[in-house]
């Protein structure tokens, strides 16, 4: 539970700076309604789903545009209510590149509180 609330706290990073505060309950609500952000990167590329995957490396897109689809999964696959591919796909990425793979991932250094009062 700790990995997947870490997740989605570099989820809401990587995405578009909101302007209010949230606290973690609020923050964890929040997320449970989220499983089809996409997010717009400089780069041209997107990021897909509650974890924001990114489509040049770990889902194909829709447009068919080069992907190296490191998740084998369609990126449309990981902006379903059903985030089991999505899950997999971060867990693939963690195991392989740590937390750096997200651009917020270096700030990391401790566990992420509980959440599990919050539902």
């Amino acid at each position: 539970m700790k990995t997947f609330l870490a997740i989605f706290v570099l989820a809401l990073t990587t995405s578009a700076i909101l302007a209010r505060q949230l606290d973690r309950c609020s923050l964890a609500r929040e997320f449970s309604f989220r499983t089809d952000a996409v997010g717009n990167n400089p780069d041209g590329s997107t990021s897909n789903g509650i974890f924001q995957l990114n489509d040049l490396y770990w889902c194909q897109p829709s447009n068919g545009k080069f992907s190296h689809n490191k998740c084998g999964s369609s990126c449309e696959e990981l902006r379903q209510d059903d985030i089991t591919k999505s899950l997999r796909c971060a867990q693939k990425i963690l195991g392989e590149q740590g937390w750096s793979a997200w651009s917020s991932g270096n700030s990391c250094n401790a566990s992420p509180p509980s959440i599990d009062n919050c539902f």
